[in-house]
């Protein structure tokens, strides 16, 4: 895929549990871009009283009114597959984002592919310090900057 040139989306899934039959998406963030061109975002949140552990409810606690809050991860999931119009999706390849997003036709690959590195659990600290970037609660933000700064 041509990133300078092509659309296509990048995203980031919080969820409660790897497997999505045992827990629920509570964020999905994620940003539409043509070229390196940011078109649009889309951050959801599940609503904090359907959260039963309150350590997700302290991770997700910042910017609270910038997202749109959804009664399931269904819900979730299916405002997200309109919104991304069968636009190919820049994942982070972790244990949990292609569990929860197999039922959505896009075409998904690793944006890592695209940053000459691979997941590890250190990947956001190392982009921040690779393309010196500012610390930020929003990892599909910072995984847009490293793009810019590495294309």
């Amino acid at each position: 895929m041509n990133l300078l040139k092509e659309e296509y989306i990048i995203l980031e899934i919080i969820p409660t549990a790897v497997d999505p039959i045992r827990g629920d998406i509570i964020q999905l963030s994620a940003l539409k871009l043509k070229g390196l061109n940011l078109k649009e975002r889309f951050d959801y949140r599940l609503r904090e009283d359907l959260i039963a552990i309150p350590d997700f409810i302290e991770m997700i606690s910042y910017d609270k009114e910038q997202f749109t809050y959804q009664n399931s991860t269904k819900e979730i999931l299916d405002s997200f597959a309109k919104w991304s119009n069968n636009l190919p999706l820049l994942i982070i390849d972790n244990q949990y984002t292609l569990n929860y997003l197999q039922k959505l036709p896009n075409y998904k690959e690793s944006i890592f592919n695209y940053l000459d590195t691979k997941y590890n659990d250190n990947i956001i600290e190392e982009l921040i310090s690779k393309y010196q970037l500012q610390p930020s609660n929003h990892i599909v933000d910072l995984l847009y900057e490293s793009l810019i700064k590495h294309l």
